[in-house]
């Protein structure tokens, strides 16, 4: 018996095919280790992206670049600004322009939390990662605080004092003692 959920193409012999069995999990396409750099990230959403075909194909083809990219409102909307996806290489004269305005797929509950946050506590919104989600595009938007040079001075520091105290312990544990 066929189920009424799933559409079934019809067979030269007219049994039911199986559909296609989507994509699971997540699979990183870009991020931007440079806004955790740069941004205190205070939280995170994760939103969809109104795409074109061959967008899409040059996503999986794991082509994107999240350098000097930014979210901003605009009519009530959100739209990601300066993320770079290459033309598709085997993509013709439908080819999609490289650096254009992609609008961000929110619930409106989400959109208006974020705009008003962005309104008024002058942080920003930054995309920090794209990838694939069960097979759709997604893309993971960070609300950002700026962080001051010394402020990623101190950050630079602590991080290398974990490192050095982990790496003592390490070889403490190997019985390397210097």
């Amino acid at each position: 018996m066929i189920s009424a959920l799933w559409p079934v193409a019809a067979g030269p012999i007219g049994k039911g095919v199986a559909p296609m069995p989507r994509e699971k999990g997540r699979k990183v396409v870009a991020s931007n280790k440079k806004a955790r750099h740069d941004y205190a990230i205070l939280d995170t959403y994760e939103a969809g992206m109104a795409l074109t075909g061959t967008e899409v194909k040059s996503l999986r083809a794991g082509r994107a670049s999240l350098v000097d990219a930014f979210a901003q409102e605009r009519d009530g909307e959100l739209y990601l600004h300066g993320m770079h996806i290459p033309e598709y290489t085997q993509g013709t004269w439908t080819n999609h322009e490289p650096r254009r305005t992609r609008k961000l797929l929110l619930k409106r509950l989400e959109i208006d939390r974020l705009i008003g946050k962005t309104r008024e506590s002058g942080l920003t919104m930054v995309p920090l990662q794209v990838y694939f989600s069960d097979g759709w595009a997604k893309v993971e938007i960070g609300l950002a605080k700026g962080k001051k040079s010394y402020d990623k001075r101190q950050d630079l520091a602590k991080r290398d004092a974990e490192r050095e105290i982990a790496r003592v312990a390490g070889r403490r544990g190997k019985g390397m003692d210097d």
